[in-house]
């Protein structure tokens, strides 16, 4: 049988039988239960009701009841620990007579259910869930995403969806990125000026955070929280210019890109500032581990030196106790925080720019510029983390990310060093994400990083995986995940209202420009508009991706299916832009993509032609394609910094035509 589940066990194996599934159906929970498994055991009957729609006997499941006959039973034999390097396996068991889950914990059992709802399937008789065997555990202990609420707020609701989603996905550590040059967006109340001046009003209460943190504890999630220093700053001295490392007043940045103001890292007026602020966040949040951030700090030619270099008291104690460069001032720095994180009771992580000859080997570092930091870690003692390959605001394919391993098969570590690796991060920086719009970076793509995290390093078939993404994306919806639903949603407004057909032709086929040029086309601030094509426009556009797909396919061996295929596509590409000009020109916002829509429609006729030509095996004549270079090169242009992502396999056929078909080869 074909398993539609994300991530993929360790163990699977079909079984004769299935349960099937009644209004009947009933749990029972044996071993050592818990009131906040009975809540995530009740969370499971809810979601299963909604699926199918059954009206289940059972309600609320709550300690002491007893249930006869059980349809699933759950058995793990204690309450489990959020925390690193907890068991979180489980074992699963479905046939005609009952489910068995069982697990050493709730957090592995929590896990099971998972499994068992992705399991649920359907035929003319009513719902089912398949027989199988399952025998599960995660390849790594550390399988994270990264929210920046820095550079723009995202209000509770939006992370606690996502916890939802991570939760389903088998994740447990939310990275809570909460300062940035452009906000500072938690309550202090030793230092209230850091939201009040730093925030724009724009922070979470205390209360907001025990809540969001009880939320992610029912759900096996662990949150790291991150307060970046010394650099990416400008919040922190909004309020408290007497810690930067120049003169003020600062003010809350609003541009994107590296900005320099740094904390003065010899200051005892910091150190104990951070002793204070550090001690009150952790006492707030219960994670043994604390992100200091850590990055893009004033060293050497990469950023302009401007704070520490011209401020002669640094320069002067750095002769005086032979500190040779800027990357050793901020190792002295780290040194005095991981003293005061140490007494305050916190394991230190920080970005690979903390990574030094001099730091303790009890730190954990982050490696996000590429795997040799992470290796040059391990090898010197280090734990660390890979972000690298993960960067999901970078638009790039979801295959990209899922053939990303923190430990590949050709790595350099040996065994030891290889246990050092804990595991990776989604980091979802949000420069360019609204709390409208930030789902649809997030997922579905940061589902298959979680299977990269969780399953054996066998599991590797990206059209696999694609295939059950599809499925899985759709669940996720059921958390009120938005990626899916409120890309119409914000079409429509795009249109002013209109019928959103044309414009959903065009956006199917496009992404928004990769990696950081899209700041580099057109310069944004934290205040500019995240409602343009471009953030309706998802990465790793489906109907682009599967269009290439077949393209290469008729090229290997031409059937009559991807033929008729082809064609409608190419059709529907070629006459959209006359409909979808009609709409352009009542909605001025949709005016810098004329261009790249009319491109399409002749990209689309010069790969229609071609294919006439290739399945006539017809001459190409210089007159059939006399403008297709004007055409292809217009289609590589950005404006609207939107990619066509369709253009190079309609490329593919022109050349195919004119190479097997060439009226001057023939001759």
């Amino acid at each position: 049988m074909q398993f539609n589940l994300m991530p993929k066990p360790a163990e699977i194996s079909s079984t004769t039988g299935e349960y099937r599934l009644q209004a009947d159906f009933k749990i029972a929970i044996t071993g050592a239960p818990q009131q906040r498994f009975y809540a995530t055991a009740t969370r499971f009957l809810r979601r299963l009701g909604e699926r199918t729609g059954l009206f289940f006997e059972q309600h609320v499941l709550q300690p002491g009841e007893e249930v006869a006959q059980p349809s699933l039973l759950i058995n793990y034999r204690r309450a489990g620990s959020v925390q690193l390097g907890e068991d979180e396996s489980y074992t699963l068991t479905v046939d005609a007579g009952q489910i068995l889950l069982q697990a050493e914990n709730d957090i592995g059992a929590k896990h099971g259910l998972e499994t068992l709802l992705q399991l649920l399937n359907a035929d003319g008789d009513g719902y089912f869930f398949p027989g199988c065997e399952i025998i599960d555990q995660p390849r790594f202990q550390w399988r994270g995403l990264l929210i920046d609420v820095g550079r723009h707020f995202m209000p509770v609701e939006v992370i606690k969806r996502n916890l939802d989603g991570m939760a389903a996905m088998k994740m447990n550590v939310l990275h809570w990125h909460l300062s940035e040059d452009q906000g500072f967006r938690i309550e202090s109340k030793i230092y209230p000026k850091l939201h009040e001046l730093g925030s724009d009003g724009f922070y979470y209460s205390q209360e907001q955070v025990k809540d969001i943190l009880t939320y992610a504890e029912n759900r096996g999630i662990r949150v790291v929280p991150e307060f970046d220093v010394p650099g990416h700053a400008a919040s922190w001295l909004v309020g408290y210019p007497e810690l930067g490392s120049a003169p003020g007043p600062y003010k809350i940045e609003r541009g994107w890109g590296i900005k320099y103001p740094a904390i003065n890292p010899i200051s005892a007026t910091v150190l104990e500032f951070l002793d204070n602020f550090f001690g009150e966040m952790a006492a707030l949040f219960p994670d043994p581990f604390f992100h200091i951030g850590g990055d893009e700090v004033e060293q050497g030619d990469y950023h302009k030196a401007e704070h520490w270099n011209k401020n002669p008291e640094i320069q002067a104690f750095m002769k005086k106790n032979s500190i040779k460069d800027n990357a050793a001032l901020q190792a002295y720095f780290n040194r005095h925080v991981l003293e005061i994180l140490t007494r305050h009771g916190k394991i230190m992580i920080g970005w690979e720019e903390i990574l030094h000859e001099s730091m303790p080997r009890n730190i954990v570092i982050q490696s996000w510029r590429g795997t040799t930091a992470m290796v040059d870690a391990a090898r010197a003692g280090f734990r660390s983390l890979l972000s690298k390959g993960y960067y999901i605001d970078l638009i790039q394919p979801t295959a990209f990310h899922y053939l990303t391993d923190p430990l590949p098969a050709d790595t350099p570590l040996n065994a030891s060093e290889q246990k050092l690796i804990l595991g990776g991060e989604a980091t979802m920086w949000s420069e360019f994400v609204s709390p409208e719009n930030i789902d649809s970076r997030i997922w579905p793509r940061t589902a298959a990083i979680a299977e990269r995290l969780w399953s054996p390093a066998n599991v590797n078939d990206v059209d696999d995986m694609y295939r059950r993404l599809e499925i899985i994306s759709r669940q996720l919806e059921e958390h009120g995940l938005t990626h899916e639903k409120n890309y119409e949603m914000m079409l429509r407004r795009l249109t002013r209202g209109h019928d959103i057909t044309a414009l959903k032709n065009f956006v199917d086929v496009v992404e928004p420009v990769k990696i950081y040029r899209r700041n580099d086309l057109r310069e944004h601030t934290s205040s500019s508009p995240l409602t343009r094509v471009i953030d309706a426009a998802r990465p790793d556009a489906k109907v682009a991706r599967e269009f290439g797909k077949t393209v290469d396919r008729y090229l290997q061996k031409r059937t009559f299916e991807q033929v008729q295929k082809l064609r409608y596509d190419l059709e529907l590409w070629q006459k959209n832009h006359e409909q979808l000009d009609e709409i352009i020109r009542i909605s001025p916002v949709l005016q810098e993509i004329r261009p790249l829509s009319e491109a399409l429609a002749h990209c689309a006729a010069f790969a229609l032609r071609a294919l006439e030509i290739l399945e006539k095996a017809g001459e190409s004549r210089a007159s059939d394609f006399a403008e297709v270079k004007k055409w292809f090169i217009a289609a590589a242009e950005n404006p609207g910094q939107i990619e066509l992502m369709v253009t190079p396999a309609m490329e593919k056929l022109v050349a195919a035509a004119t190479n097997e078909h060439s009226t001057e080869k023939k001759h």
